[in-house]
């Protein structure tokens, strides 16, 4: 059992870690920081995507929403046969147009940070072929994530990701521009002592929001554009998830703020503004 990593970021590493059996990583074109995190998890290297298709019996996909139907479609230009993982935060219809280009495609959504022994993290999959989504369980079964098959079809576990996702990173993303309207229209200081005495738990998970996603922002944008095209495939209503695509795209130059604070996050909000 191969198993083809694309490509070991923080959380693509995590899933690399959890899988039984040798893992390859294509180093052509990847960064320092890359190259470390796949020697330190004890990945094999190869030089280039057609080396790691030709070997690999399994490919897992984790990469930005945005680049997930680019780097299918870079795989599928090898001529590649053995079975597709898309572990991406996508909406289910990218997943299935992704799964056409594909005999064996298995949908899969994280959800949750990269497991820890006090932290927990699951995979969710999917898929049209129950044995093809079964053996990619399998090769789970040892690992860090909690493993669950979900029926429905390619496109079931995309949703319960995008489901999840439009719940945690949407109410940040609200959260944090209720912050900014609020320093905006100068009454910060009466809407805080307001959720002081209404919702107390507001003024320090305003805080813990930005520091959370601060580092991770630039990338949140697309995952939200994926859940706003979920929710209008769905016939419901998909502009607050817009909405919250533009203000992580508002946030991406918080990923070289050291330590990110809501001041900061207001500050780059706003400062589009004016």
């Amino acid at each position: 059992m191969v198993t083809g990593l694309l490509h070991p970021g923080i959380m693509g590493t995590a899933v690399g870690e959890a899988v039984d059996g040798e893992v390859l990583w294509a180093s052509e074109g990847r960064s320092p920081a890359t190259r470390s995190r796949a020697l330190e998890a004890g990945f094999t290297e190869v030089p280039d995507l057609r080396t790691l298709c030709d070997r690999s019996t399994m490919i897992v996909s984790v990469c930005p929403p945005g680049a997930a139907e680019e780097v299918a479609q870079r795989v599928s230009a090898t001529g590649y046969t053995g079975t597709y993982l898309d572990a991406n935060a996508i909406a289910p219809a990218t997943a299935r147009r992704i799964a056409t280009r594909f005999e064996r495609f298995v949908d899969g959504g994280i959800v949750g940070l990269p497991p820890t022994p006090e932290r927990r993290a699951a995979l969710y999959l999917s898929g049209d072929d129950q044995g093809v989504v079964g053996e990619t369980a399998a090769r789970f079964a040892h690992g860090s994530f909690e493993v669950h098959v979900v029926g429905g079809g390619t496109g079931a576990a995309s949703a319960v990701k995008v489901c999840f996702a439009a719940w945690t990173k949407g109410t940040a993303a609200l959260l944090t521009v209720i912050n900014a309207l609020a320093a905006a229209e100068g009454v910060s200081e009466e809407l805080t002592a307001e959720w002081t005495l209404s919702m107390p738990d507001l003024p320090a998970r305003s805080r813990a929001t930005v520091a959370a996603i601060g580092p991770k922002a630039w990338r949140f944008g697309g995952e939200l554009r994926e859940i706003a095209t979920a929710l209008s495939d769905a016939g419901l209503p998909g502009g607050f998830a817009s909405a919250a695509a533009e203000t992580y795209d508002r946030l991406a130059d918080l990923v070289d703020v050291p330590g990110p604070t809501l001041e900061d996050a207001v500050e780059l909000l706003l400062g589009a503004l004016r």
